[in-house]
């Protein structure tokens, strides 16, 4: 196992930094899996996106509301967390009160505002209209206040197989500063420090539809976000809603979503203006030292 992912970090590293970045793999007859940046017989394209599809179009949604002729239009934010959102409009047609130029706001927590009213300029003809919401997690004012992360898991010890900037799957936004600490299926994920739980992932199997695999994900009080990725299927054991505190059980570790083995990615994000990144953290104390392959460390 430890040649096969020396040899697969080596390809990659030999790669050029791309948003994407495709690998062949395949498995011989004796099970052996093996990755190449060429295509074999029978291998399938291996592809990590830098991508954590949180699916939030049922919790963050327009709402418009007709009476007297007012079309009265409100956003909701059924999130346990504060989101910022732009709401624009298109393809106006007899229409009035519509914002010139898209409409950014900051919504509360399980909250509804009303944003805009719309009217006929011309009575008696029919208004035509198409909102557009866009939305982040997060509210941008927010300041990472400076914080030394307990080690986010029990047992042990155990070590790390990518971290920062790593050109595996740590290169985009949301990820550059990400750990990956290898660690077998079912080890005990805990709290790393205390905040609400925003979202949680918990019925993917394998790769399943979401890169991220099951997860979870915690609004700190600086309104930065730890998540907890790739976690074991039905293993989470906190709702959304809930709060938690420094070493309170959150689930299993896991192999699900884009993930190349049986790890735990944990990474620490904020909301920057309209949009998430990743932000540097560090542990409390030392995490065992396998090499780092996407540094290439020995």
């Amino acid at each position: 196992m430890l040649a096969r992912l020396l040899l697969l970090c080596g390809l990659l590293m030999a790669a050029a930094p791309a948003l994407a970045l495709t690998i062949y793999k395949s498995t011989d007859a004796n099970g052996v899996v093996s990755y190449s940046d060429r295509p074999t017989k029978g291998s399938k394209v291996f592809t990590l996106r830098d991508r954590m599809d949180e699916r939030l179009e049922r919790q963050v949604y327009y709402v418009v509301m007709k009476k007297d002729g007012v079309d009265t239009v409100y956003v909701r934010n059924d999130l346990y967390a504060p989101v910022e959102i732009e709401l624009g409009f298109s393809g106006l047609k007899n229409v009035s009160g519509a914002p010139g130029r898209p409409i950014r706001r900051v919504i509360p927590l399980r909250t509804s505002v009303r944003l805009a009213q719309l009217t006929a300029t011309k009575a008696g003809r029919p208004i035509a209209y198409t909102p557009r919401l866009r939305f982040s997690l997060g509210d941008p004012s927010g300041i990472a206040t400076g914080y030394r992360y307990p080690l986010p898991w029990r047992g042990g010890p155990f070590r790390i197989s990518q971290g920062a900037n790593g050109q595996y799957s740590h290169y985009g936004p949301k990820n550059r500063y990400a750990m990956d600490i290898a660690m077998p299926e079912g080890t005990p994920i805990i709290a790393a420090r205390a905040g609400v739980v925003v979202k949680v992932e918990n019925s993917q199997t394998g790769r399943g539809s979401n890169p991220s695999g099951n997860f979870v994900r915690v609004l700190h009080s600086d309104g930065t976000m730890g998540v907890y990725l790739h976690l074991k299927k039905g293993s989470v054991s906190v709702r959304e809603g809930q709060r938690v505190e420094v070493g309170s059980a959150l689930a299993l570790s896991g192999n699900t979503g884009n993930s190349s083995g049986p790890h735990l990615h944990f990474v620490v994000q904020r909301n920057t203006g309209m949009g998430l990144v990743s932000i540097p953290y560090q542990f409390k104390q030392p995490v065992g030292a396998l090499p780092n392959f996407a540094l290439g460390k020995q």
